[in-house]
This record gives structure tokens, C-alpha cells and sequence, in this order.
């Protein structure tokens, strides 16, 4: 009785092997290959239950969602021969399994050879561009290059690489001070270039002005004495017709004048009694 028992246990197990070994179920996050003695049968991106020969049939599980791919911090080499220290990631995805399988087996090789990729590109492309470049200026327009490259050459793994970003990228400690000490000494000597420029330019300036002032005050001169010229020569037209009409009287009044200029009231004269100049001063005391 015992030996039939023991025997229907065993025939009992073995068929619940069997048939669990017929069926194999896939996850929504899971995309299946399926593979006949290493020989490619069918890949199975449906979540439920899937049907497979047991014993011969073997079944290969990959994610189906995004992956993360985040490389340790390296160091390259710019454009104008800065070192910097790079930290950067990844975002992949399997896009055909069975590529992937043929190529790197597993997501373990597929994160080592994205590494491959990814770096690569990036040390090739950031030594193009200065540090200022790769820093401000055109950080974008680099990474969306890289990000292209890897992509294109990840599709021959049979994976998509949604993006490439760089989170990090720092001066390495040993040259940093270096670094800013150069980038000072190239910012003062702008600043002095400026302040040359600035000086000099002042200079122009001021010459011009210099310029300008002194002909502003020779014209004003020269109106000035053409218009005190032609004051004086109208004056001496107006004494001349004055001549005309009374030479008494005008003799008189440019005697009056010529008292006016010459004498002060602290002024002592000493002249003799018949100077014509002293003719009008001897009739008033009369």
C-alpha cells in the first residue's frame, strides 16, 4: 500500500511540474523573450499568462520601464586644456529584447556598455568646447548632441536612450585655485584694457574741448574787436562831423576827455602857464 501511495505522490508531483512548466506569467513592467535550446522563438510584451514547452523552452525577463543610468564623477579635458570633473546620468530604456539578450545579456551589461557610450561621447564632444561653453553658453546645444550620438549608437544594443544630462561639473580640487587665479589676472587685465580705453578716450574728449573753447573765444574776439572797431569808427564819424559844424566846442569837450583820463583826484600837475592843454583850467580859475 505504502510503495502505490509514495508512487501516486511522486506521479502527482511531477505532473504539477509539468504543468507549471507549461505556463509562465509576465508582469506589466516585465517584456519576455522566449528561447528554444538558446535558439530565438518569440518575445511577449503582454502582461498574463503565456504558454511555453517545458524542459526545452527557457524564458528571459527584462524591465519594460525607464531606466537610470548614474556614472561615477570623471575627469576630462576642454577645449582650452582645463581639467573638469564630471558627474553625469542617464535615462534608457530595452526597446528590442532580443537584440539586447544578443548583445549584453543583461541589464548589468547593458548598464556597463551604456557607461561605455555615454562617456565617451561626452569627453569627445566637451573637447570641442572652452569651459565657459560647456558651463553657460551652450550647455544645451552640447548635451542635445550627445544625447543624439547615444542614442544612435545604443540602438545597435536594442536600447533607446531618452536622455543625457549633466548634474555636476566641477574644477578638480588641484587645479581650481590655478584656475581662478588665471581667470582673475584675465578679468583685471580686461579691467585696465577698459580703463586705458576709458583715458584715452577721456583724452580725446578733453582735446576736443580744448578745441572748441579756443575757437569759441577767437570768434568771440573777433566779433568783439570788429564790432568795437566799427563803434570807434563811427565814433570818430560822429567827432568828425562834430569837427565840422563847431571846431570851439569840440575842441572843448575832447579837452574834458583828456582831463577826465589824465587827471585824478590825488593828481598833481605841473604845467606852465601858456600850455594849450591848461588853457581851459587857467580861464575857469579867472
Amino acid at each position: 500500500m505504502k510503495p502505490k501511495l509514495i508512487l501516486a505522490g511522486v506521479l502527482i508531483i511531477a505532473i504539477l511540474i509539468v504543468v507549471a512548466g507549461l505556463f509562465f506569467a509576465v508582469d506589466e513592467t516585465e517584456q519576455v523573450i522566449v528561447t528554444q535550446l538558446g535558439k530565438y522563438i518569440r518575445t511577449v510584451r503582454a502582461p498574463g499568462l503565456h504558454f511555453k514547452i517545458p524542459f526545452v523552452q527557457s524564458v528571459h525577463r527584462f524591465e519594460d520601464r525607464v531606466l537610470e543610468y548614474d556614472a561615477s564623477a570623471a575627469k576630462i579635458i576642454t577645449k582650452d586644456k582645463k581639467h573638469l570633473l564630471l558627474d553625469n546620468y542617464a535615462r534608457w530604456r530595452i526597446v528590442d529584447p532580443l537584440k539586447f539578450y544578443q548583445t549584453v545579456r543583461s541589464e548589468a551589461g547593458g548598464q556597463a556598455r551604456l557607461d561605455d557610450i555615454v562617456f565617451s561621447e561626452l569627453r569627445e564632444e566637451l573637447a570641442r568646447h572652452t569651459l565657459t561653453e560647456i558651463v553657460s553658453i551652450n550647455r544645451a546645444e552640447i548635451m542635445a548632441k550627445v544625447h543624439g550620438n547615444c542614442d544612435a549608437k545604443g540602438r545597435e544594443y536594442g536600447i533607446e536612450v531618452i536622455d543625457v544630462r549633466i548634474k555636476r561639473a566641477d574644477l578638480p580640487e588641484d587645479v581650481r585655485h590655478s584656475v581662478y587665479a588665471r581667470m582673475r589676472a584675465e578679468r583685471e587685465r580686461i579691467a585696465k584694457k577698459y580703463r586705458s580705453e576709458g583715458a584715452e578716450a577721456r583724452e580725446r574728449i578733453m582735446a576736443a574741448t580744448d578745441r572748441d573753447r579756443t575757437i569759441l573765444l577767437a570768434d568771440s574776439q573777433m566779433k568783439a574787436e570788429k564790432i568795437q572797431g566799427a563803434g570807434d569808427a563811427e565814433a570818430i564819424k560822429i567827432y568828425a562831423e562834430a569837427f565840422g559844424k563847431d571846431y570851439e566846442f569840440f575842441e572843448f569837450v575832447k579837452t574834458l576827455e583828456a582831463y577826465e583820463k589824465s587827471l585824478g583826484r590825488e593828481t598833481t600837475v605841473v604845467l606852465g602857464s601858456d600850455s594849450e592843454f591848461f588853457q581851459y583850467l587857467s580861464q575857469s580859475t579867472k
